[in-house]
């Protein structure tokens, strides 16, 4: 788990000078790697990496050079991530193509598999990364993304070259050398207020994309950049028509999750787990206790009733037998912390659920360097309260097109608030209008109230409609999943586990998403996903002999945050702050926004989750736009030996 960022240099780009300037780059991102930096050139390519150690501590230095026994020096790799299966990888390449190994990390058994195998090799990977290599021989750069995201990877591209990185804030800083502008992306803004995240492959920096979870790409000697989809996921459910059959579906799924834990076990330090109450982290740290007896977990919460799940999770730790660690939050703490936060995350998310983690990081990383986590189960095994909504809108689908589309304008009349508005509304759409994945934030004449450039055809569907056409023929709630696994997941979720995470030089493995756990959960029938009962309904009977009774059923709540009564008190005049000190106003209705504010307070309206959207952005736009926001960054200052 590291920092790198590459630069391939354009034809009239001094390389040495341009090494200087990545070296420089690189303070951006020392967090992801306090261990070890460096840079090095290889041909027209510069890398700079910063290395937080995890496997062969001693050895794996990066950037790592490797080649085969005639040209050992051919390749040169940055590489950011974990390759779970790197040794029988590296056992494959030694019996079947003589492959020579100088270390014995995984790193190397990316570059060896590429060299052997070419741009497939990708597949062969399972794991979570974004690498970046060079050829010498060819002048070929390659690299790629994991399948779901799990790995950032940046890149941005001038007449200077195209840089490639873990975080946003090393290319902005390569702006001058790569000849770009840094102008704000409104269509992105526009996004990012629809659904409380920038959605891939844009940033809110127009000039800056991301490479896209489950593509490869290529820069050719002339400088000629393309990416391939290596990895579309797609699911195929096989029904199970019998009990038996059903019972084996359950021990499929026991046994790939044990497999996908010790396989996520793999580790030269210590590896931890975070806990909440659900079922998924119970399920996680349960499995992996079976490979560390000592194992330590990690929950986080507030002092606030409703709004923790400190005890359960407390309770599910004393029944696993492991040691627990909590760490409780106050508004103060969370109001401190929140520009810094923002630093991190490189594009504004405006999901609180952030700042625990955020938190319960930092206290890990004094125990651990490793911690492992439960996302991912929702949208593999069907987790999502949401996807049992095609059970409920089903007698809509009955109804002929036309009187439906009459049902939605008759709900447009109803007041808001007003008991069946909203499913009325829901039931008179198609799905491919109605859902854009697990966040739901500003509607239209909401959006079109507090942003002043509001667009038309700019919101969910142009983010969803190309996925929705790879689903067609699917039903609902695989499509749904489907839609989430490229917006909910690698937009929000995924992005904060990394960002608040490398934020505290701590690596977190998600045993979840995993090539073998998808390729069983993708195969599960739609009647062993959701029920009129429970949502992930063979998840919960593959793990009842797995984790605690009281949480096999229980809802999970995550990291809940009291937004919702803070910025009524204890948050209340920070956000008035932030809001008439930002520079905002040609992008934002200011005034709109505090009344925003106003009415939340007076307690006759919720608008809370949308004033942390705006306060997000706001705190964004001052620190990387205005310039005015300087977060003291501290330096890494952790545990020798962990």
């Amino acid at each position: 788990m590291c920092g790198l960022l590459g630069l391939v240099c354009g034809k009239e780009t001094d390389v040495e000078r341009a090494r200087g300037d990545v070296a420089a780059a690189m303070h951006c991102q020392r967090h992801r790697g306090p261990d070890e930096t460096g840079t090095l050139t290889c041909a027209n390519t510069v890398f700079g990496f910063n290395r937080l150690s995890i496997i062969d501590l001693e050895h794996s230095h990066q950037p790592l050079v490797w080649g085969p026994k005639e040209s050992p020096e051919r390749y040169t790799l940055n590489f950011n991530g974990e390759i779970y299966n790197y040794l029988e990888l590296r056992e494959q390449l030694t019996t079947e193509h003589g492959a020579r190994f100088n270390t014995s990390g995984d790193g190397e058994a990316i570059v060896a598999a590429y060299h052997y195998l070419g741009a497939a090799a990708v597949a062969k990977l399972r794991g979570m990364f974004a690498f970046v290599l060079t050829d010498t021989e060819t002048g070929i750069t390659f690299g790629a993304r994991d399948p779901f995201g799990i790995k950032p990877l940046f890149y941005a591209q001038g007449p200077g070259g195209i840089g490639f990185s873990s975080e946003k804030k090393s290319l902005l800083e390569l702006a001058g050398v790569l000849g770009i502008e840094l102008a704000l992306d409104r269509t992105a803004l526009q996004h990012y207020l629809t659904l409380q995240y920038v959605p891939e492959p844009e940033t809110l920096h127009g000039t800056v994309r991301r490479i896209e979870s489950g593509t490869s790409f290529t820069v050719t000697p002339e400088g000629e950049f393309s990416t391939t989809r290596y990895f579309e996921p797609r699911f195929s459910p096989v029904p199970t028509g019998s009990l038996s059959a059903s019972q084996r579906l359950y021990r499929e799924i026991t046994d790939v999750m044990r497999d996908s834990v010790a396989k996520h076990m793999r580790a030269d330090v210590t590896v931890g787990s975070f806990l909440s109450g659900g079922i998924d982290s119970t399920a996680i740290a349960a499995l992996a206790k079976e490979h560390n007896p000592n194992l330590i977990t990690f929950t986080t919460g507030f002092e606030t009733e409703g709004y923790s799940e400190v005890d359960v999770a407390a309770e599910s730790a004393a029944a696993i037998g492991v040691k627990h660690v909590v760490r409780t939050v106050s508004a103060q703490e969370m109001m401190d912390a929140v520009p810094l936060i923002v630093w991190y995350l490189d594009d504004p998310v405006a999901d609180p659920a952030l700042v625990p983690l955020w938190f319960i990081a930092r206290e890990a990383r004094q125990h651990v360097k490793v911690v492992l986590s439960g996302e991912g189960s929702d949208e593999l095994f069907g987790g999502y309260t949401i996807y049992r909504e095609p059970l409920s809108l089903a007698p809509f689908e009955k109804v002929p097109g036309a009187i439906r589309r009459l049902l939605g304008f008759a709900s447009a009349k109803l007041p808001d608030g007003m008991r069946g508005k909203d499913l009325l509304r829901r039931g008179a759409l198609p799905l491919e209008q109605r859902y854009y994945g697990n966040a739901r934030l500003f509607r239209d004449d909401q959006l079109r109230a507090v942003l002043r450039d509001y667009r038309e055809g700019v919101g969910h569907t142009d983010v969803t409609a190309a996925h929705y056409g790879t689903s067609a023929g699917w039903d609902p709630v695989a499509r749904m999943q489907h839609i989430d696994l490229f917006t909910w997941l690698r937009g929000d979720i995924l992005v904060k586990a990394d960002k608040v995470t490398m934020a505290n030089s701590l690596e977190l493995r998600v045993p979840f998403l995993d090539n073998e756990v998808f390729r069983v959960a993708s195969r599960i029938p739609l009647e062993e996903k959701i029920t009129k009962e429970t949502t992930k309904h063979a998840l919960r009977r593959a793990l009842a002999e797995v984790v605690p009774p009281h949480v096999l059923n229980r809802r999970k709540l995550g990291f809940p945050v009291p937004i919702r009564l803070w910025l009524r008190d204890e948050m209340y005049d920070w956000a008035r702050g932030i809001i008439t000190e930002s520079g905002t106003d040609a992008l934002l209705d200011k005034p709109a926004i505090l009344r925003l504010l106003e009415e939340h307070r007076a307690g006759g309206l919720d608008h809370s989750r949308r004033l942390w959207a705006l306060l997000v952005f706001m705190l964004w736009h001052g620190i990387f736009i205005e310039d005015r926001i300087h977060p003291e960054i501290p330096e890494p200052q952790y545990p020798v030996q962990l």
